[in-house]
């Protein structure tokens, strides 16, 4: 395990397995991007009901409710390397078959909800073993380092670049978008099928064991360790609670503050810089109060940034609000992932306390949608349901 100490923190080293990994995290957020804001494009010239529009993006998402802890169970039982490019490879494929069928016009409402619906339950899989794979490619002590450039890449990759660049390609066609996501899956696949891990040693399972005694297992195991219980529901009750908070961004800024969609972007990019910021900073704060304490805080000032945005009618405070909360949401993902990792045995870093809140802060695009689909105050007729650019709650939170 490559890892090098920078100012005293231990850092994974770029070149070998952290790099690749890295390029193809980096690489699918940013083909995620470009087929998250594709599909609800598409669905609407498919559709006028709001409903069916809402119901492509939340298939995106029921997998993980249904097949959460299933997802993690596997990961726990099987090569996780191979779990990620073999995922992957399948996912490029079906992609690209949809691709051809956008071209040549065979696309329907139905085969976008059931492209969202496969595409997430391979997630389920693939999201559970990437958990477990980093542990095996950074030392414990570098773990802090190694979540936090992955996911300041994911949201450079995904946030910054992804966003702009779907205007360009769905000028190119509407089959552009996914076309080039295929590629990226594809990529990906290989860049993690050219990792060189050591195969987890793994103690054989008593008789007659099976998958459901495994999940109950670890949700009796994740229940005795306290922190773990906690950050598991804090993550899931958060996600559920802000999806809703969420869903009215834009109403916020175009209707009570009568502002435009310039504002709007402004509002959304603040928020990605301060995510950023809290990738590259975060570290300084968890060495001065500790990483237990950097969740908590983070928490704390994020409920204050939401006060902030909800009851301050100013622009200017909002876009600094929502530069906060990005800033402390990038520090909570990054410091809780860690602490799941670290606090979980090596057989199980897919397992209990990942895939449990990870499953259950699924919930949250569910109550989005929901609200998306319904008439905003004083509207005549219902918003489709979409994803914001950069996600404001970015799982787990």
């Amino acid at each position: 395990m490559a890892t090098v100490e920078v100012g005293g923190v231990r850092a994974p080293v770029w070149r070998g397995g952290f790099g690749r990994l890295w390029s193809a995290a980096a690489l699918s957020s940013f083909g995620d991007a470009l087929r998250t804001a594709a599909l609800p494009l598409l669905a609407v010239t498919l559709t006028d009901e709001p409903l069916l529009v809402a119901l492509v993006t939340a298939c995106g998402y029921l997998p993980w409710i249904i097949f959460g802890l299933l997802g993690g169970a596997v990961a726990d039982r099987v090569d996780q390397r191979r779990a990620m490019w073999v995922v992957d490879a399948l996912r490029g494929l079906l992609v690209a078959a949809f691709a051809v069928a956008v071209a040549l016009g065979h696309a329907s409402i139905a085969l976008l909800i059931v492209l969202a619906f496969t595409l997430t339950t391979l997630q389920t899989l693939f999201d559970n073993a990437a958990t477990a794979l980093l542990p095996a490619l950074v030392d414990r002590e570098a773990l802090g380092s190694a979540n936090a450039r992955l996911m300041t890449g994911q949201r450079i990759a995904g946030g910054l670049l992804g966003g702009p660049v779907v205007p360009l390609l769905l000028a190119a066609g509407a089959a552009v978008p996914f076309a080039a996501d295929a590629v990226t899956f594809l990529v990906a696949a290989a860049l993690v099928a050219s990792l060189r891990t050591p195969v987890p040693e793994r103690e054989p399972g008593p008789a007659g064991s099976t998958l459901r005694r495994e999940i109950a297992e670890g949700l009796r195991a994740l229940g005795r360790d306290r922190a773990l219980r906690g950050l598991c529901a804090a993550t899931a009750l958060c996600n559920i609670g802000m999806g809703a908070l969420v869903a009215t961004l834009v109403v916020l800024v175009t209707g009570w503050l009568g502002a435009g969609n310039a504002a709007y972007a402004t509002a959304m990019t603040a928020y990605t810089v301060g995510s950023l910021a809290g990738g590259a900073l975060g570290r300084r704060l968890v060495d001065r109060v500790g990483r237990m304490r950097a969740v908590l805080l983070a928490g704390t000032v994020q409920t204050g940034a939401l006060v902030a945005m909800g009851t301050v009618r100013s622009l200017t405070a909002l876009v600094a609000a929502l530069a906060v909360f990005g800033f402390m949401g990038m520090v909570w993902n990054v410091n809780t992932t860690t602490l799941m990792q670290q606090r979980s045995p090596p057989p199980c870093w897919g397992g209990s306390a990942p895939r449990s809140g990870r499953s259950l802060s699924r919930a949250r695009p569910w109550v989005r949608c929901w609200a998306e689909s319904s008439p905003a105050p004083g509207a005549g007729t219902p918003r489709h349901c979409s994803r914001p650019p950069s996600s404001l709650c970015p799982s787990p939170r």
